[in-house]
């Protein structure tokens, strides 16, 4: 499942619900959950909002259910910091978080993760995506996407990329399936990438799930109740065949 949960808050930031959120999650069921705009602290809404957790968002989301997480700080301040993260039923072998942030204020990173699956003779790969909002971002992005599946990333290994690509004007899928062998599962389902955001009437396909050694069976995007106030973006799922 990938899901960018826009920091516990509905649309606008009108209204906390992350509790909310996490029980849809809950419900999902997923082994493996990418999870985008995940707060790791912020001391000014701990303060003033009530039932703010007190843990970082990824554990209170995991909570007894995903008993592995990951986090890469991408955005840090005094007294606030956030970014992507993995919650996840498998071992967590290995993470990083790599900086891929261009010249300007935009901080993006890419949360590389190793998982110790079952009956895997190889670590399965996973990196949670959350790409820039500019075009020329975004395709240096990819670059360096392209790379750390290269370089970090076993030829014959599994690999799952999934996150908000930002990508509306869809030039990821051919880019990378050309560099890194990387296949959109929705395209090969369906024939096009799904439509996310806004989650309440979609017309942009801005989050994506890619693999590579891998296959997919029956990917979906969540429907709307509840989830169109739970997220700007609507959560894909997929079942993935190793």
């Amino acid at each position: 499942m990938t899901v960018n949960i826009h920091k516990g808050f509905t649309s606008f930031n009108r209204r906390f619900i992350l509790p909310e959120l996490r029980e849809a999650v809950r419900k999902v069921g997923a082994d493996v959950v990418f999870l985008q705009e995940v707060l790791g602290s912020h001391e000014l809404h701990e303060a003033r909002i009530p039932g703010w957790p007190r843990e970082p968002h990824y554990e209170f989301l995991a909570d007894t259910i995903w008993p592995e997480v990951a986090y890469g700080c991408n955005v840090a301040a005094p007294r606030l910091h956030f970014g992507n993260a993995l919650i996840s039923k498998f071992p967590i072998v290995h993470q990083k978080n790599h900086d891929v942030s261009i010249a300007g204020p935009e901080r993006r990173g890419l949360l590389h993760c190793a998982l110790q699956v079952p009956g895997q003779p190889t670590d399965v790969h996973v990196i949670c995506v959350h790409l820039g909002l500019r075009e020329s971002h975004r395709l240096q992005q990819l670059d360096l996407l392209i790379d750390l599946a290269r370089r970090e990333v076993p030829a014959n290994a599994p690999l799952v990329v999934a996150g908000d690509f930002n990508d509306w004007r869809r030039r990821a899928h051919r880019i990378l399936e050309k560099k890194a062998g990387l296949r959109e599962i929705f395209v090969q389902a369906y024939g096009t990438s799904a439509k996310t955001f806004p989650a309440r009437m979609p017309v942009l396909a801005l989050d994506r799930i890619y693999v590579r050694n891998a296959s997919s069976h029956l990917p979906v995007v969540l429907p709307r109740k509840p989830w169109a106030h739970l997220s700007d973006h609507a959560p894909l799922v997929a079942e993935i065949h190793l």
